[in-house]
Formats: C-alpha cells, structure tokens, sequence
C-alpha cells in the first residue's frame, strides 16, 4: 500500500473541518441526507434573517429571488452537465419522478418497466398508474445489479412495443450497483418509450453527463451527496424529454409569456415543470452546496476519493468472515450493503451505533445494513467501523462482550 499523499490529507483535513457533523460520528449515511457544509449554513441563516428583518413581499426581494432561482439551476446543470434550460427546480426527487411519469397520457394495456429493487419515491406513481389508468406494470429483476448483460438482456425482453415508460435508478438504493441505464435507454428509446431515471444515490457520488445517460428526465435531490438542504431537489429534462412529458400542474413559471390574445406561451425549458413555490434559504442553501463542492472541494476529487474510500471499505467488510457484501464491486458507487451473520439488522446498528457512533441505516427490503462512503470519509474511520463489524461478526448478541460503562461520582 502506497503512503498516504499529504496534499490529500490536508485537503481532506479543510474539507472535514467544514463539515460540523463530522465530529459527531462516522457518518455513514449520506444516502439518505448528507452533513450539511458550514458555509450552506451560513447562507440559509442570513436569508432567513433578512426575510424576518424586512418581510418577504417586496417585489424587489422577489425579483433577487428569481436569481437566485437561477443560480441554483445553473449549479445543478453543471453538475449533471446539462443545458441551464434542461432543469427544473422540485422539492425531491419523488417530484421527479412523480413529473416523469404522470407527464405521459398513458391509456390502459401500456406499459410501464421498472426494476423490483427501485426506491417507493419512484415505485409510488407506476403503482397509482397501474391502479389509476389501468397501465401493465413490469418489474425486471435485476438480482444484485451485477451482472449487467443479464440485466440489459432482461430489459431488452421487458420492453415491447406496448412500452410506454421506462422508469429506473442510475444507483439501486438497496445494493448500491450502478445499472447500465445508457444501453437500458437505448432499447426503450428504440421502441418509442420514455426513460425517467432517479439519480439520487448518483449524483455528487459519481459522475454524471446527463446526454451519456441516455435518460429524458433524471430526477435528483439536493440533500444526499450534493449535501444540500432537505425539501430541494431537481428534474434535468432533454428537449426531446420536453416534447413528450406534459406538466403536471400549472405553477407561477407554467408560463413565459402571454401573447396578443391572451394566451400563455409555455416556457420551451424544462421551468415548465417548476412547482409555485419555493423556500427561499433553501433554494439558496443548495445553490451554495453545489457552489462549494464544485469551486472549493472539487468534483474530480469528490469523484475520485470517494470511490477509492468504497472500494476500501468493500474490500475490507469481505475480508471479514461472517460478513457478506450484497453489493457489487466492480459496479458500485459510494453504497455498500451488507450482512453480518447470526446478527438481525436492527441489532447490529444498535450495536455499531453505540461502539463506534456508526451513523448508518438498514434496510429491511434486502435484509442488511447500508452505509454511504464518501469523499470525506476517512480510513482511520473505516477502520474503526470495520474492525467492530469484525467483533459483531465473531460474537452473537447474546454472546458479545458488554461495551464500556463510564462510572459516575457520587451516583450511587
């Protein structure tokens, strides 16, 4: 093993210090809301200050409000390298996904194709779709998310032509692997239905190029790995995604314009599928989230680090016997699910939690325990984590030795 580089180090010491949730735990659950950055902080603060000092209706404030609308959509475009006309702002990632796939007139006898490892954000519209319209609901199994070719071959025998919508994760939530969505893209497109991905568990985690994808709307939240506020998030949708979904309601940005006549002009970008309202120290928290990861951390760095941090962390539980990694190595991102054996899951995060202040989750849907790695993770810290699944995984929780006990004076 190569020495550590200082230079890393000390940029992961600056990033560290600018993120105050470190030093309560490991944080290990940036899949689910990552530590909010000091800075984002700050600048929620002091819009929220200003709207207390002076109001929220002058119209001047709302026009300085509408840049920095425009702010945080030039921020997500960058990140998705996409087009500042291709984003909408929403207030999750389910938005995205309920706006993609609510935005086809889908007739009953069509089809929707999903995989049977999606997230329920993107589960919930196909549900109230088949209910609702009447649609046919296929779901592929997709096993760990491994095998790639069985996968894309599964797709290619899901799609037909009565395939209407495609609607899959760039990043299962369960096992962490990364699906082929280009090539699953390319065979949907090619029997005329629409791709609607959910990117929460790949974008800031991984890179992303929203043309590469192959997706016509890729829905994204801002609290996971851009570590933004909670309630934000973003649909990136293509100009060919735009001339297939129709908006789902009619919110103050519906409209560019009115014309002679009184009627209103669509806006041709993706504003189209803007909600009415936004919260506004939100808006701007994770404009400067995304600002500062991409100016004073570095995605190239966040990219790189984190993946050489899940690959170690990977590599290390598998050593550990009595432990199995559901996730796959060679197609994964920043999420590492696992098993301890002999151990039921709540009780091993119970324990992990309380040993080494593990932040982490289960999940239930694959019977195993999930952590995020991220750039800001560091070895000392997968060490200490590892080194107490290794102790749960030589020990039962009847069997485990009893953690230390702080004796108090004068407590009796």
């Amino acid at each position: 093993m190569l020495p550590p580089d200082p230079a890393d180090a000390q940029r992961l010491a600056t990033v560290r210090a600018a993120l105050p949730a470190l030093s309560a735990g490991i944080y290990l659950n940036t899949g689910s809301v990552g530590p909010l950055p000091a800075e984002t902080a700050a600048a929620m603060d002091e819009m929220a200050a200003y709207e207390l000092r002076t109001g929220r209706g002058h119209m001047d404030q709302f026009r300085d409000f509408l840049q920095r609308l425009d702010e945080a959509r030039a921020a997500v475009a960058a990140v998705v390298t996409a087009d500042v006309d291709d984003i909408a702002l929403t207030h999750a990632t389910t938005d995205g996904m309920n706006i993609g796939a609510w935005g086809l007139d889908l007739r009953p006898g069509e089809r929707a194709v999903t995989t049977n490892l999606e997230h329920p954000g993107g589960l919930g519209p196909l549900y109230m779709l088949r209910d609702r319209r009447g649609i046919e609901l296929t779901f592929v199994d997709v096993g760990d998310g491994g095998d790639h070719d069985a996968i894309i071959d599964a797709f290619d025998s899901a799609i037909d032509g009565r395939t209407r919508l495609v609607a899959i994760s760039h990043v299962l939530w369960a096992t962490g692997a990364v699906m082929p969505i280009a090539e699953i893209a390319e065979i949907a497109h090619a029997r005329g239905a629409v791709v609607v991905v959910d990117g929460a568990q790949a974008v800031g985690a991984i890179p992303v190029d929203l043309a590469a994808t192959g997706a016509d709307a890729y829905a994204i939240s801002a609290q996971k790995w851009l570590l933004g506020p909670e309630g934000m998030g973003a649909l990136a949708v293509t100009a060919a995604g735009r001339e297939r979904l129709a908006p789902t309601f009619a919110g103050h940005y519906t409209f560019e314009r009115t014309d002679a006549t009184g009627t209103g002009v669509p806006h041709a970008s993706a504003r189209r599928y803007e909600a009415s309202s936004f919260h506004r120290p939100s808006v701007v928290g994770m404009a400067r989230s995304i600002g500062w990861l991409s100016m004073f951390v570095g995605f190239p760095w966040i990219h790189e680090r984190g993946a050489r941090m899940a690959r170690l962390a990977h590599h290390r539980l598998s050593a550990i016997e009595g432990v199995t990694v559901i996730t796959p190595r060679h197609a994964m991102a920043g999420l590492i699910a696992f098993r301890i054996e002999g151990w039921p899951i709540q009780a091993a995060l119970d324990e992990l939690g309380a040993r080494v202040f593990a932040v982490a989750r289960t999940l239930p849907l694959v019977d195993a325990l999930r952590i995020s790695v991220a750039c800001f993770t560091s070895e000392d810290e997968l060490e200490r984590f590892a080194a107490c699944v290794e102790l749960l995984a030589t020990h039962t929780p009847e069997s485990i030795p009893p953690r230390r006990s702080l004796a108090l004076l004068g407590q009796g």
